[in-house]
């Protein structure tokens, strides 16, 4: 079974994209897939998959880091996924951070970011974009062909390894490429032995564990400090 994972920043059309490019391979060989979305506090993304006959499931991680709780609970979704005889399982992630990391040694990593959010954006995103095997470019069609080329080129900076593609969530258009790589991801029918591409966010602070009080007496584990000299 091959299972990809995809970040990216809130609002850069991720559940559009992989909605149009799950529709292309079921169209291109009737692939029986799921897919898993990670977020925070709600989604309504349940409905969109399903609508499209996209066999879905949701985890909410409350007041976890999404991160720390996609790693959780990703061994567990593989087996629902195995369990199910699918093919393929793709899991969204929330990238709320911009230092998320869910990306997976072995596992075709995707990252999907928007023209819009601004040319310096691919440099202000860590691991979720820097890792990733193919980036996915949307919203090219409201932008100028140089203000498309700009952003491509400060997106190749950031990875250079990685394939870039352009999809359109709204029209489809490029879903078929992205479709292609899709489909080379490797199999896999277990985790066991596997590793994370890159080092999670630090916790726990004693913010992480329901401190609301403000001041050094209530600051406890992962504290940093800027130098205001």
């Amino acid at each position: 079974m091959q299972l990809i994972t995809v970040a990216g920043p809130p609002s850069s059309g991720k559940t559009s994209v992989l909605i149009r490019i799950a529709e292309m391979l079921q169209k291109q060989d009737e692939r029986h897939l799921g897919v898993i979305k990670f977020d925070c506090l709600s989604t309504g993304d349940r409905e969109l998959y399903q609508n499209k006959g996209i066999l879905t499931r949701v985890g909410l991680s409350g007041n976890l880091c999404p991160d720390h709780f996609f790693i959780s609970n990703i061994e567990d979704c593989l087996a629902w996924a195995i369990n199910r005889k699918l093919d393929l399982l793709i899991t969204e992630s929330a990238g709320l951070c911009n230092r998320c990391s869910p990306h997976i040694k072995g596992a075709l990593a995707v990252c999907i970011i928007d023209n819009l959010s601004g040319i310096h954006t691919p440099q202000k995103i860590g691991p979720m974009l820097k890792f990733a095997d193919v980036i996915i470019i949307t919203k090219s069609d409201i932008v100028s062909q140089a203000e498309r080329e700009v952003f491509a080129f400060k997106v190749r900076q950031a990875n250079p390894g990685a394939v870039i593609t352009h999809v359109n969530g709204i029209t489809g258009q490029g879903a078929l490429e992205a479709s292609r790589l899709f489909r080379k991801a490797a199999a896999l029918d277990t985790l066991q032995g596997y590793s994370l591409r890159f080092t999670m966010p630090a916790a726990t602070c004693s913010y992480c564990l329901g401190q609301t009080r403000i001041g050094e007496d209530f600051q406890m584990g992962n504290v940093k400090k800027m130098d205001l000299a």
